[in-house]
């Protein structure tokens, strides 16, 4: 986001699921929630990001979620988020929701098990942060 120009804060506590807050140019901002998984995790699971509360949508509130493994960056808002994400009905983290962005399969040629991007998250990868810089809700 600083790379790109964006006028980037971020709270010394972290009490709000808020990351970071950006400025926007016709001066509203942005709530930020961002979610990363690093290239070392279990096979399969790039792209798994699980147990997140959000329990109610909220205005100028947005997710940046990151895979490390996949070099692949997925925005969605409040809203898009609590449309798609699944809430867990039951264990230790009920009422909190996941999304998995990555399916896995074998390469035909190789042989070897890699992992994609499921079709229908598509529409949520992003190579910069124009949409939040852009869009006030």
């Amino acid at each position: 986001m600083l790379k790109e120009g964006i006028d980037v804060y971020v709270p010394l506590v972290d009490d709000h699921a808020v990351d970071a807050i950006i400025k926007r140019g016709d001066g509203s901002t942005a709530l930020i929630q961002i979610k990363a998984r690093s290239r070392d995790v279990i096979a399969g699971d790039a792209a798994l990001f699980a147990a997140i509360p959000h329990d109610e949508v909220r205005q100028n509130y947005w997710f940046v979620f990151y895979s490390e493994r996949m070099d692949t960056t997925w925005v969605m808002t409040s809203a898009e988020f609590d449309k798609e994400a699944v809430k867990n009905k039951s264990g230790k983290n009920i009422g909190r929701r996941s999304i998995w962005f990555n399916g896995k399969r074998k390469n035909r040629q190789t042989g070897v098990a890699e992992e994609y991007c499921r079709p229908q998250w598509e529409k949520y990868i992003v190579t910069d942060f124009s949409r939040i810089a852009n869009d006030a809700m």
